[in-house]
């Protein structure tokens, strides 16, 4: 490297955010993820000892997946080539790939491959790195905030360890902050930073543990903050809420974040507890999830969940997602609140949905079985002389508007599907129907002829 790179690295280095700025080399200085590198552990022996296999870093924002990347390799003094999966194409890693291959061979020198964000690479670029991985050729490093197991093929997956990185707690958070306050060469210590300690609070509070976000609040903080007569840039807590704005709600509506909020909104509500309902409901929309698929999950919900045990259920959901429509957003976020709430707080049975799962089995693996001839209706004369309709009892013309008689095929004519619960209306049609079966008489007498 010539002095003209040298100084224009070093002037790169200066003009970089503060979270670059403050990024640790070393295993020692990194902060976090003690189930991973904490001392005895695997992983941290593995890097020590210079034999760091293809991994994949599976973590949420700010949780040190890039940190981590240059630490192994700066520990491992292996050539660290970094792509994002955002802008590089094959024709990239084939390059890097060919200049491993050159290094290998002449200085015994090993390359590390970093892709950011690898889940979104499409199959046939993941592909272009398998062989290389597989042979060493490359250590590959992977970094995506996403599921590994829906986003990374599964050849390259069974190549790599998957290491699953935690969010970084409040005291890690605030390590990482007063660090930078107190380093004079990449950090905010030559400015004389000082933070109210409800500053700090809220800082790390808004951060939504990511590091990064915490660290570029505080240099905007610290860089629109006047120093006082003594040199000191005082911040408050005013100041950081004008820097911080407001908190950035981690969500993919396609990807693991959104199956796991449904998901725990869906128990919630199951679990009849309306506040964590009201929660998991607002972080989805918060987060900017479409309402009308929050409004259709809820309908399922009270089918589902609720069921008969409070037919209302359904009524209440259906006129949430027609109130979506009507309104619009973001009035119709109280008409959701509403609906969640309902269904939190009714009775639960899956009565029907076991019964209607117990139909579908049905017949999915039996034959089509044909309607019994009485409950055919005999629209022509040729269907009446073949015996459609023939001995069918007309409901309202007994008593009670009920008769027995047979309506399941006849191979089927003993089946039990739907067994209602004890729960709220559900008890009642459990009552109606004990009592039918102790009224009902196949040979009870007609009262009236059905009308013509």
């Amino acid at each position: 490297m010539d002095m003209f790179e040298r100084q224009f690295d070093e002037q790169k280095r200066r003009d970089a955010p503060l979270a670059a700025r403050m990024r640790p080399t070393a295993l020692h200085a990194f902060v976090g993820q003690e189930h991973l590198l904490g001392k005895g552990h695997v992983i941290r022996k593995a890097i020590e000892a210079g034999k760091v296999p293809s991994i994949i870093l599976w973590g949420p924002p700010g949780s040190g997946k890039t940190t981590l990347a240059f630490v192994i390799a700066n520990a491992t003094q292996a050539h660290f080539s970094p792509v994002s999966a955002v802008s590089a194409g094959v024709a990239d890693l084939r390059q890097i790939i060919e200049e491993a291959k050159d290094r290998a061979k002449l200085y015994q020198e090993k390359t590390i491959l970093f892709i950011d964000e690898i889940h979104r690479f499409n199959k046939a670029q993941q592909d272009a790195v398998l062989p290389y991985v597989e042979d060493g050729t490359i250590t590959l490093i992977g970094a995506t905030t996403e599921n590994p197991s829906f986003e990374v093929i599964s050849a390259l997956l069974s190549r790599c360890q998957v290491l699953a990185l935690k969010p970084l707690d409040e005291g890690e958070i605030r390590v990482i902050v007063n660090r930078a306050l107190s380093d004079d060469l990449n950090g905010l210590g030559k400015m004389n930073v000082e933070l109210d300690d409800d500053a700090t609070i809220h800082l790390i509070n808004m951060s939504n543990n990511d590091a990064r976000v915490a660290l570029n609040a505080l240099e905007i903080a610290a860089l629109t903050t006047l120093p006082d007569k003594e040199g000191k840039r005082h911040i408050s807590l005013p100041t950081i809420e004008d820097a911080i704005q407001h908190r950035a709600l981690p969500y993919d509506k396609e990807g693991e974040h959104h199956f796991n909020l449904i998901s725990a909104l869906h128990k919630s509500m199951r679990g009849s507890d309306p506040n964590a309902s009201l929660y998991w409901l607002a972080r989805m929309l918060e987060a900017g999830e479409d309402p009308l698929y929050i409004a259709r999950r809820l309908v399922r919900f009270a089918s589902e969940d609720v069921g008969m045990a409070d037919p209302q259920a359904l009524v209440i959901t259906v006129a949430a997602q027609q109130a979506i429509h009507f309104i619009g957003m973001p009035e119709g976020k109280l008409a959701l609140a509403e609906a969640a709430v309902y269904l939190a707080t009714a009775p639960k049975s899956n009565s029907l949905y076991m019964a209607y799962e117990q139909v579908e089995e049905e017949i999915k693996k039996g034959p089509a079985e044909a309607v019994p001839l009485h409950l055919r209706n005999p629209v022509t004369p040729l269907m009446g002389k073949m015996g459609y309709g023939k001995g069918y009892k007309y409901a309202h013309n007994y008593p009670g508007h009920i008769v027995k008689q047979q309506y399941l095929p006849n191979s089927l004519k003993n089946k039990h599907y739907y067994n209602p619960s004890d729960q709220g209306y559900e008890q009642q049609v459990t009552d109606q129907m004990r009592a039918w079966l102790k009224s009902v008489s196949p040979n009870r007498e007609p009262r009236r002829k059905r009308p013509t």
